[in-house]
């Protein structure tokens, strides 16, 4: 009776009731105070900013002479010399903007490499590893073009009297081709260079409208094909490799063992510096980590969509023309040298905003590398790769098995965040059924198209692998192994055996001590392989006997009508360990597994088919009606979305 008399008697019970209240409120406040507390220690050593660097003080035994002038680097760890900031072709600014990088002018007094040069232009990113120098997210400089060095450690004269020299690998930095940096964290070469016997070369390329621009202006003003292409980006690479052609036997590299390796977009890069004819005999060796063969024709490159838009916006934004259609009129009738002069007197801020994305300014809109016949072939270099047009050297092709995990993971319609630590999962199975799929499709584009394409041309030293590890930590209530998994970009601290990935927030949280004994014995087990690679065009067992042999991408079974394909796993023993497994992946495959999900109706599996290909260049609404069994005909994209 009391307690229906406290519910339906509220001005007699009123008093106690509100005193308990008031205790109730205090006892939760205290809660969210001791979480906050807690919260706040553990939020401090997650965002509290790396240690400064330390002091780099030259070493007089990493003095090198090069043609263009000396040198001086300094004492790194794992009994490595560095030298960084070495500057592999001349600024390209103003009159340099938009042209084929230039060989650097000679120094006279010796030259400190002790400094990361500056990042080339870029809007800060999470995932890009450049901080952002205002508040409109611009960062970097045009001034950019800049590369880094480790080797073993040893005495000038003791270069000059090697009997042999090191294997060179040379890394591309990812980042859509947008973002990016050599001098991140992440890519810091002393340990590969130190514990396996390599010089280890990094540098930055131009990026975004930089490094990817083509116009008909452009072309007019030069007789270089080369450079008239639009595809910068790809010239500074060439270029770097050229520097080290030239240079690398002063600090102990054979310039005749190169291997040429990047991740993401970097991955890219080498999958199209195997179809560039510039860049024969650069290198002899090639790792592609999650990338891609994805261009664009030269047509769409300067179409409604390109550079041709891009030159209307800097003519209305510069106040040359009152509105659009003005600047159409005005760009059409422009000399072309004059318009080239007003593009290079354009600032780097006006040019990267002009480039924004309108729904997401902190995101730059640029168009993939460019085929534009003179330094990129016409066709797809799919085409090329089974024509047989294309360096014939060995090559490693590998993915995640949850690439897309760490762009899901930032999609606030599937994952709730807060502060960069705090996630979670809105609907886990439609979460992993999206990362699944997705990730079988980054799988198919990197290793399985490009992989088959080449080894139908004849050509069979190519190798694959899938990196499975997944071993991350619970955090405050998030459970990162599910976030994240093996997600894109996890295993670059695996490759370079370095796990200090600098001051972002979540570098002190996803390598805890708990999984450091075992996932650095299988970096010590990867870096083996990368460098066997190097070494010998054969990654083997990795360089110690106890490991299983890595078998080439495809090869023949005693009995089987046809040959099979397969890579090898890159895992914990925990979890399977190192291991070769037999594969078979194709775009039917994920079709028909998406069919056959029980919990999806038809609706919901249009859905996904919608998010899974309408990106894609091959995508088409008459292909999305008629794909799987029962097709997509009634169901329009516009009621897919989610």
């Amino acid at each position: 009776m009391s307690e229906s008399n406290d519910s339906n008697e509220p001005n007699q019970a009123g008093p106690r009731y509100r005193r308990r209240q008031r205790i109730g409120v205090a006892v939760t406040t205290g809660l969210l105070m001791v979480f906050a507390m807690v919260a706040v220690v553990s939020l401090r050593r997650v965002w509290m900013p790396s240690a400064a660097p330390p002091l780099r003080i030259a070493d007089v035994s990493s003095e090198r002479l090069l043609a263009l002038g000396s040198v001086v680097g300094f004492a790194a760890a794992y009994e490595t010399h560095a030298w960084l900031g070495i500057p592999f072709a001349r600024a390209p600014v103003a009159e340099l903007r938009w042209r084929a990088p230039q060989p650097p002018e000679a120094w006279a007094d010796t030259f400190d490499a002790l400094a990361f040069g500056p990042p080339c232009v870029q809007l800060a990113s999470q995932f890009g590893g450049v901080a952002s120098e205002d508040l409109d997210g611009l960062a970097g400089s045009e001034d950019c073009l800049y590369l880094n060095l480790w080797a073993p450690r040893l005495e000038p004269e003791s270069v000059a009297l090697a009997s042999r020299r090191w294997p060179v690998m040379i890394w591309i930095h990812g980042g859509g081709n947008r973002v990016g940096h050599s001098g991140s964290a992440s890519y810091d070469g002393a340990r590969l260079a130190g514990t396996e016997d390599v010089v280890l070369v990094s540098f930055n390329y131009r990026l975004g409208p930089f490094g990817w621009f083509s116009h008909p202006a452009l072309r007019a003003s030069t007789a270089d094909l080369l450079e008239a292409s639009g595809n910068f980006g790809t010239l500074d690479q060439i270029r770097a490799l050229e520097w080290v052609r030239d240079n690398i036997e002063e600090f102990g590299g054979d310039p005749d063992n190169v291997t040429i390796f990047g991740e993401s977009a970097g991955a890219t890069n080498v999958l199209a510096l195997l179809v560039v004819d510039a860049a024969r005999g650069l290198f002899h060796r090639a790792i592609a980590q999650s990338g891609s063969s994805d261009s664009v024709p030269r047509s769409e490159a300067e179409g409604d969509h390109g550079s041709g838009k891009i030159v209307v916006s800097l003519l209305v934004e510069a106040g040359v023309v009152p509105d659009r259609d003005a600047a159409r009129e005005y760009a059409d009738a422009l000399p072309e040298t004059d318009l080239m002069d007003f593009l290079r007197g354009r600032s780097a801020r006006e040019i990267v905003d002009v480039h924004r994305d309108p729904d997401r300014p902190e995101r730059m809109n640029v168009l993939r590398l460019i085929r534009d016949g003179a330094l990129l072939p016409l066709g797809d270099w799919l085409s090329e790769y089974r024509a047989g047009r294309f360096h014939h050297v060995p090559l490693i092709l590998g993915t995640n098995r949850d690439e897309m995990k760490l762009f899901l993971s930032q999609d606030e319609k599937l994952v709730r965040h807060h502060f960069g630590v705090f996630y979670r999962i809105r609907d886990l199975e439609d979460y992993e059924r999206r990362s699944r799929y997705h990730s079988d499709l980054w799988a198919l584009r990197a290793v399985e198209r490009p992989a088959s394409a080449i080894t139908d041309s004849g050509f069979a030293d190519v190798y694959a692998y899938r990196f499975d590890w997944d071993e991350l930590p619970r955090f405050l209530g998030t459970d990162f192994s599910k976030i994240f998994g093996a997600a894109h970009g996890f295993e670059i601290p695996f490759v370079f055996g370095n796990f200090d990935l600098g001051s972002t927030p979540l570098a002190r949280v996803l390598f805890d001590a708990a999984s450091r004994p075992a996932r650095v014995e299988l970096s010590t087990r990867m870096m083996g392989y990368w460098a066997e690679f190097a070494r010998s065009g054969r990654p083997g067992r990795g360089g110690r006997p106890d490991q299983p042999e890595w078998p080439p991408w495809t090869e023949s079974v005693p009995g089987a009508a046809a040959s099979t394909t397969r890579l090898l796993v890159f895992d914990t023993p925990g979890d399977g360990g190192i291991r070769a497994v037999e594969v078979s992946l194709s775009r039917d495959h994920i079709i028909a597994a998406i069919d056959a999900e029980p919990e999806l109706d038809q609706q919901e599996k249009c859905a996904l088919f919608f998010d899974l290909f309408s990106r894609r260049p091959d995508w088409s609404l008459e292909a999305y009606r008629r794909i799987g069994r029962r097709g997509c005909a009634d169901y329009p994209p516009a009621a897919t979305v989610r």
